[in-house]
């Protein structure tokens, strides 16, 4: 019994462009780009909104805290080959199909890891600073943007470098929503790479897969100690 592509599921077909002329005008570095800025941008909002969100939960009291934050982390539970149907469908219909939007967008709305990890850390700051901004009239946001983020520095470099891994090695996302050769990123086009040449050649395999793996070998090499201290720093303070 044959099985059915997602576009014919959805009734809309998304060719994947495939052609050596194509290739052949798409550089290595446009790939490097398409990826800086998925990674850049996803980095960005993935920081703001999981900051945002956690210092709601850690430092703000309202009603139902508690179990919005419950069910925040049920969502991880959630595989993502369940979502994979309805996020396509709904990228569909904003038209971000072809673009590197379904990549990065979805960064500014939080994940629940994130969101758990710095909640964790905020709420081991003392409630004393706060109270005395307070005091001196300083707004939640205020609060929020010259207390809060500045001593979380190393909590904040963890959840950039965890996004910022994800994003690079990121190859499902591509697969499913990069339809155009000169979008794809360099996971996908890692894997492309020998259809691109007509065959397997292993030496440039070997060569562009250098080129993927160094710029990560090098930023953590530079930003251990802060990945450490920040992995370290976040208790599990109830």
């Amino acid at each position: 019994m044959g099985g059915r592509s997602l576009d014919e599921v959805e009734g809309h077909a998304a060719p994947r462009e495939t052609g050596l002329s194509e290739d052949a005008a798409v550089s290595f570095g446009t790939f490097l780009r398409n990826t800086l800025v998925v990674c850049v941008l996803g980095v960005l909002g993935t920081v703001l909104s999981n900051a945002i969100i956690a210092y709601g939960f850690a430092r703000i009291r309202w009603r139902g805290r508690d179990t919005v934050f419950a069910l925040t982390l049920a969502t991880m539970m959630i595989p993502f080959p369940v979502l994979m149907v309805p996020l396509y469908s709904v990228f569909r219909t904003l038209g971000w199909i072809g673009t590197l939007k379904p990549l990065w967008v979805p960064a500014f709305l939080g994940s629940a890891f994130n969101i758990f990890l710095m909640r964790q850390f905020f709420r081991t700051i003392p409630e004393e600073l706060s109270e005395a901004a307070r005091i001196d009239g300083c707004s939640e946001w205020g609060i929020f943007w010259r207390i809060m983020l500045p001593l979380s520095k190393p909590v904040l470099m963890v959840v950039a470098l965890f996004h910022f891994l994800h994003s690079w090695n990121d190859f499902m996302g591509p697969l499913l929503y990069l339809t155009r050769r000169h979008t794809f990123t360099l996971a996908l086009a890692l894997q492309n790479y020998q259809s691109m040449h007509g065959g397997v050649q292993w030496h440039h395999l070997m060569a562009a897969s250098a080129i993927v793996v160094i710029p990560i070998i090098i930023l953590f090499f530079f930003t251990q100690k802060t990945f450490i201290k920040g992995i370290a720093t976040t208790g599990l303070k109830g």
